[in-house]
């Protein structure tokens, strides 16, 4: 692994995960890890780039760091995504609910930099889900779930080491994104134009 990180993007749902993860990508050129899942195609995916489309046959044959079985389907981060992103710079980025940070930190160790993303107010999170189109039902089901009321807190295990962003605004959350890649010795956007 030598010199190899990982930006661990963990929270609840709605407080803006893949959108930092797109900053990441787009202002720092960090590669996300792409995640295995024998969920079908939405239109538009495309397999080795919104995930690894796998059968059920096939997604036993990666190694997996961490995986979960969310509405008949499974989903799964791999030894072998972690590779490939690694292979394309040496810090990578994932979103993965707090138990797979969890995971991830007990596995990797120093290569982990955990990110945990909350807001002051769960109401803006509920009109997040709303916002990008999610059924009531399905938001409210969400919000009512073990999972979401499990990722609104720091577990201890990874209390020491995650850096808390609150998202509550982007343009502060932003200014914290930009702090933490510093921390890691990431050249601040504006100093790679």
């Amino acid at each position: 692994m030598g010199n190899k990180r990982i930006i661990v993007i963990t929270g609840a749902t709605g407080t803006g995960k893949t959108t930092v993860q797109h900053y990441l990508a787009d202002e720092y050129g960090i590669p996300r890890v792409i995640t295995h899942t024998t969920r079908p195609k939405r239109d538009g995916e495309r397999d080795g780039v919104d995930y690894y489309f796998e059968t059920p046959d096939s997604f036993p044959q990666n190694h997996f760091l961490e995986h979960v079985q969310y509405s008949g389907y499974e989903y799964g981060s791999s030894h072998e995504g972690l590779d490939r992103a690694w292979a394309k710079s040496d810090i990578a980025s994932i979103v993965l609910d707090t138990a797979g940070a969890v995971t991830y930190a007990d596995q990797l160790g120093a290569a982990v930099a955990v990110m945990f993303l909350t807001i002051d107010d769960p109401a803006v999170l509920r009109q997040r889900l709303l916002d990008r189109g999610d059924a009531v039902e399905r938001v409210e089901a969400r919000i009512h779930s073990k999972e979401y009321a499990r990722d609104l807190a720091i577990p201890a295990a990874i209390k020491g080491c995650a850096t808390v962003i609150m998202n509550d605004n982007w343009a502060a959350a932003r200014v914290a994104v930009d702090h933490f890649i510093a921390q890691l010795g990431i050249l601040a956007p504006d100093k790679l134009h």
